[in-house]
This record gives C-alpha cells, structure tokens and sequence, in this order.
C-alpha cells in the first residue's frame, strides 16, 4: 500500500473519473501512479499529457532499444511498479518478454543485440549516482543512434528515473499487470483518504 492512498474513484471530481475511465480502456487497469497523482488535479493533467507526448515523440528508436533502457532503468532503482508495468508494455509490444530474466547480464548474454547493450549500458551510467556517461559512450550512441536517437534514449531514461523514484518515495509497488492476464487489476478500493 503506497504511504498515499489512491483517490478512489467515487471521490474523484468528472475530469478524474474521466481519465480513469481512459486508463482502464487502455491498460485494463487505472495505475496506481495515476490515482496517487490524482490528489493534485494539476499536476495529474501534466503528468498525463507529458506521459502522452513523450510516447507519441519517442519514435527513432528501436522499440525494443527504447523500452530496454527504461525497464534497465527501472530494474536499477529498485521500483516494483516500473518494472510490472514495464513488462506489461514489452508484452502488448510483442516483445520478448522472457529474455528479461538474463537483464543483469546484458553485456554478455546472446540474448541482446549490440544496439541493445549500447543502450543498457547507457541507461545503467545515467543511472548510477553520480552519472557515470563517458563522452567515448555518447559517441557510440551517436554513430548507432543519430543525434536525434540519443537524445530520444537519454530523454526516456531520464524520464523513467523521475518515475521510479517518485514511486518508490510514495511506496508505490507493482500492481499485478502481468500476473495472469496482463492489465487485469481493478481500480484502487473504494475506502475514504
């Protein structure tokens, strides 16, 4: 249980009920994130349109590329909830979600491409504190990635930095996305704030 209970439904204004209504449609479930986001209306209404276009922007890379870097990212931090849902996005990619058991070894597992490991070990220095990125490193993702690539791959894994450490402050952990049918939780309980 997050050290913020989730704004139930029933307490929730129309605009929220409405956002909710659109995250069940399409993840089959309301994140946990969202319903904790929702006692500041504002920033909920920011969290979801950056959310939106960050997604609709974020078309250079490899779909595989990017989404590895950013359950890398949420593999190192720690986050329970980045993680499930992450691998909930993989799947609805059609994404291999089994070769993420061998994640921790991504430099010398046969299951990554060369693409993919530049990537991991990118999301692992912009990880790491302090930042470890090498201008050698940035460079390898220049000729790989193009500019506008690598700068698409350090928005996202920053962006999946900010996620998971604002979840794991707020005790947000995974939410069952892909237990059993992927995306199949119900919305936080009706219970009072």
């Amino acid at each position: 249980m997050p050290r913020i209970s989730g704004v139930p439904t029933r307490d929730a204004g129309l605009l929220v009920r409405l956002s909710y209504r659109f995250a069940r449609k399409r993840y089959g479930a309301v994140p946990e994130p969202m319903t904790v986001c929702a006692h500041h209306r504002p920033l909920l209404w920011t969290y979801a349109t950056h959310e939106m276009l960050a997604e609709k922007a974020s078309r250079s890379l490899p779909v595989t590329v990017r989404e590895l870097a950013v359950y890398r990212t949420a593999v190192r931090l720690g986050c329970s909830w980045c993680v499930d849902f992450g691998t909930m996005l993989q799947k609805h990619e059609g994404l291999d979600i089994d070769r993420l058991k061998d994640i921790d070894n991504y430099a010398t597992s046969p299951r990554f491409t060369h693409q993919e490991r530049l990537a991991l070990a990118y999301a692992d220095a912009m990880t790491d504190s302090p930042v470890s990125v090498t201008d050698e490193q940035v460079a390898e993702l220049e000729r790989e990635f193009g500019r506008k690539g690598v700068v698409e791959l350090t928005y996202q894994i920053g962006l999946e930095n900010m996620r998971a450490r604002i979840n794991s402050a707020l005790d947000i952990t995974d939410q069952g996305f892909t237990s059993g049918d992927a995306c199949r939780v119900p919305v936080p309980a009706d219970q009072p704030s």
